[in-house]
């Protein structure tokens, strides 16, 4: 069966539609995309209903990605559906551990800077607030982080 990955930022509106949106792109381009499912959601509920963030729509759309999708908010239900949770910072990683309240799901909830190398930063920044470059940092960072999570996921079978 599929293996489901969720990836969850606060809102639902840039950082974790574009972790969605940069997974399928590179499963597709490896021809795995039977084998994998992505979605995301927002810890929040700030934005439910509402399409990505347009800078991040126009960002992504530069390196040939289309963002699509409407914000939705995590629920306890994600924890059943996904093999593996990725929260895009430490703050949105304690709330989705602190939802697990019997932590039988703790295995499965990683934060994304865990398939990055030394050398980038913790959280993933939120480009909410900031201008046009922090959307590119956010699709960089995610670019950077697709090998080790795919690894990841795999349990390492991959060689």
């Amino acid at each position: 069966s599929r293996k489901r990955v969720l990836f969850v930022c606060l809102g639902n509106i840039c950082r974790s539609p574009a972790g969605e949106g940069v997974f399928k792109q590179y499963v597709a381009e490896r021809g795995l995309d039977s084998e994998y499912q992505a979605d995301s959601a927002g810890t929040s509920a700030y934005h439910v209903g509402e399409p990505p963030d347009r800078r991040m729509r126009q960002a992504a759309s530069r390196r040939g990605l289309d963002l699509t999708g409407r914000s939705r908010q995590f629920s306890d239900i994600d924890f059943e559906r996904f093999d593996l949770i990725v929260a895009m910072d430490r703050s949105n990683l304690r709330s989705i551990r602190s939802m697990d309240r019997q932590g039988r799901h703790q295995d499965k909830i990683k934060l994304f800077s865990d398939f990055v190398g030394d050398g980038f930063p913790e959280d993933v920044p939120d480009p909410y607030y900031g201008g046009r470059d922090g959307f590119d940092t956010v699709l960089d960072l995610l670019e950077e982080g697709m090998d080790g999570l795919l690894e990841h996921l795999d349990g390492g079978s991959r060689g």
